[in-house]
């Protein structure tokens, strides 16, 4: 039984799930990132592009992508609506509360874990629609 979740997902959407939201990030704190900076406490020099952490973070989104295709297979009809319902399910009970809570231990600012947020927001929708469209 657990095998055949695997088989239903269609490895080319999380490819494009996972492709589609580096992108996403990549715009996003292209966008925001001196925002992003001054809320983390962070300088250009403490955020230079490292080629292991690009790595890691589209690795991680291809995972991400895998496994929320895996959630949609268990929670009805694979659709777009489906996609962006789930999408903003996850979001506001499981990213949203979790960064909420680190960054209130973290003593970090609400504007940085809105951004943060807000990016992962943007990351689960569009994993959300193209999964939900190729799946």
């Amino acid at each position: 039984m657990g095998v055949a979740v695997f088989d239903s997902i269609n490895l080319i959407a999380v490819a494009a799930a996972a492709i589609g939201s580096f992108l996403f990030g990549a715009l996003w704190y292209g966008l925001l990132g001196k925002a992003w900076m001054k809320a983390a406490g962070l300088s250009r020099e403490d955020t230079k592009p490292d080629p292991v952490v690009f790595g890691t973070t589209f690795f991680c989104q291809i995972i991400m992508a895998f496994v929320f295709a895996g959630i949609l297979f268990h929670s009805g009809p694979l659709s777009i609506s489906n996609g962006i319902i789930s999408a903003l399910l996850i979001w506001v009970g499981i990213v949203m509360t979790t960064q909420i809570v680190n960054h209130r231990f973290q003593g970090l600012p609400w504007n940085l874990t809105l951004i943060d947020g807000g990016h992962w927001l943007g990351v689960l929708l569009v994993q959300g629609v193209l999964l939900g469209w190729l799946s």
